[in-house]
Formats: structure tokens, sequence, C-alpha cells
């Protein structure tokens, strides 16, 4: 242990002091940072949920400053409380350690790809019972991640809920491994199966044809926003995870946030009009935290830089924290 997760991991580029108690803190007085000169005396049976920042977006189709996230993500804590009056739930029993960020070369996608790998598979052997909870980066973070996770669970079936505008199946030999491939990248790897993946949130003029006929031979399950709708986000997100749940070891969520209307994400770089309301992505997430079976979660495609007054990152945050409250809601059950 006195190796890790140091030198894997950098410390995040912005931390906060934070005090020793507080009786009702705000979620930047309550998540823990990770002290790399400490690393080796942490009692990681205390922990609960670890934070890992993905800083890497030049592996994106279009221009983004996704890389910029996890910071931002971090200077936006201090606008949230840990207590969801929604739910009447209150985070601050869970011990959350944010690990830092995982270094990424400055031109070699593939390194870096790989360095996000090798992370994932050490936060595996070295502490199984925690829940990463990742903040991306673009999407193609998640085809490595979920292959690092299959490194150390090479005998678990994983499937995956992908809450996203778009089906993510290009071509890898048109777009290489790239935000608009992670989906096709794992089933093309062989780490899940097609039948294994379920997309919700797809809309609108935003894929190509030969991307859903390529979704249907492989056996890919997609739900429209509109059919969504008609049957409830919430119940559709629900029988998504009741299918899974039957046939997998582990669900892995992800979630992209240009499924949000671009009125509600205009800091997501593929936003576009006709997608989620927050409210609906919220308890989307929510009700995946209460899962069982899922075990892992990230947020990738957020750009801060192309953010307005900060309401994209702010929304991520509380995709976040709504997600939390699901798994203290399944703690608690």
């Amino acid at each position: 242990m006195k190796t890790y997760p140091y030198p894997l991991l950098h410390p995040p580029a912005f931390r906060w002091n934070t005090p020793e108690r507080v009786a009702e803190p705000k979620v930047h007085e309550w998540i823990q940072t990770l002290d790399p000169h400490m690393a080796h005396e942490t009692d990681w049976s205390q922990v609960d949920v670890t934070l890992l920042g993905v800083p890497l977006s030049r592996s994106s189709i279009s221009a983004s400053g996704a890389s910029e996230n996890p910071d931002a993500i971090r200077r936006a804590w201090k606008y949230f409380t840990t207590y969801n009056l929604e739910e009447d739930v209150d985070l601050s029993p869970l011990h959350v350690l944010d690990l830092g960020d995982v270094p990424q070369h400055v031109t070699d996608i593939a390194a870096s790809h790989r360095q996000i790998r090798d992370v994932m598979a050490a936060m595996r052997r070295h502490h199984p019972h925690t829940l990463p909870l990742v903040l991306g980066g673009d999407h193609s973070i998640t085809a490595m991640l979920i292959q690092g996770w299959k490194d150390i669970h090479p005998d678990e079936r994983v499937g995956i809920l992908q809450l996203d505008t778009h089906f993510d199946l290009r071509s890898l030999e048109d777009n290489g491994p790239s935000n608009g491939t992670p989906i096709r990248n794992l089933i093309e790897r062989g780490a899940v199966q097609g039948e294994d993946i379920y997309n919700i949130g797809l809309h609108g003029f935003f894929n190509a044809p030969s991307l859903k006929t390529y979704a249907d031979q492989a056996g890919v399950n997609y739900i429209t926003l509109k059919q969504a709708r008609r049957q409830g986000v919430d119940q559709a997100v629900l029988n998504c995870l009741k299918q899974l749940s039957a046939r997998v070891d582990t669900i892995y969520l992800t979630v992209d946030m240009d499924v949000l209307d671009i009125s509600f994400g205009p800091g997501a770089p593929a936003a576009t009009p006709g997608g989620m309301r927050t409210e609906e992505l919220f308890e989307a997430v929510r009700l995946a935290g209460t899962c069982p079976k899922v075990q892992s979660m990230d947020i990738v495609c957020l750009d801060p830089l192309k953010d307005l007054a900060g309401s994209t990152v702010k929304a991520g945050v509380h995709v976040m924290l709504s997600f939390l409250t699901g798994y203290m809601q399944r703690r608690q059950s």
C-alpha cells in the first residue's frame, strides 16, 4: 500500500482547506482529499467512495475543455450542502475520499488511456470495497475505466447504464479511441456484451442510421428520450436496472452531460435541443444509486470553459450528489 495511489496519481490541482469538525458541512468541508505523504497510513476500510479525476479531452471529436472539469467540479462544492431536502437524506456519514487526478500525457492519447486503465485496476486491487466515482474528462475514458475493472475482475459480467444523447458507437477505424467510440470499443474488445448495454436519452437528429444499425446488430438496448418520457424517465431507468441486474454481476453507470437539453447544460460541448431536463437526470442517477449492482459511475463531457454562469458545472455536482443520495438510501435500506 505504500506505493498506492502515488505515484499513479497526481494530487488535485485545487483542494479546499477543510476544518476538523463542522456540524452541518458544505460539500467542500465534507469530502476529504488524500494527502500523498500520508497515503500509506490511510485506513481504507473506513472509506466508502473513492473520487477520481480524469482530466483528458484531447480524445474528443470536437474541441473540448472537459479536461478542466475535475477542477471546476471541486471548486463548485462550496455551493452545496450534504443534505438532500427532497429525500431527507444527509450524506455526511459517508466517507468520500478524493484521490486526485490520473496523470495525462501531453500528446499521447494511448499512453493516457493506459494510465486510466492502470489506475482503475489499482483501485480495484487495493480497496475493492469502495465505490469509484469518476469525474471526466471526455467519454473515451469510460472504455478504459471499465477495461481496468475487467483486468481485476475478469470473470465478472459487466453491464452499462448509459445516459446519453448519442450511441457512442462510431467506427474505431475512422475515429480511433475517441469520445465517440467508447461503447463500441468495449464491445469490440469483448469487455461488455451488446445486450448488457442500456442507453437512455437518445433523441433528435444527432445519430446516424449506420450507428442504429450497428446497435441493433450488436444487441444494444436503447430507449429514446421520447419513449422514456411516455413511460416516465424514472420508470424507464428502473426497468433497465431490473433487466440488467437479472443477468450481470456489476452495473457501470456512465453519465454524458450532453444528455441534458442545451438550455440546461450549455457547458456540454455536444449538448442539443430536446434533451433531458435537470430534474429528470437527477432522479435517474438517484435511482441508479439505489441499485445494489451499480458499483461505479462516471460523469463525462462537461466543458467548464463553455459554461454559462457555472450552470452545467453545478448540474454536474448535483448529479454526483444525487447519485450518492441513492447510494446512501441503498445502504440504509
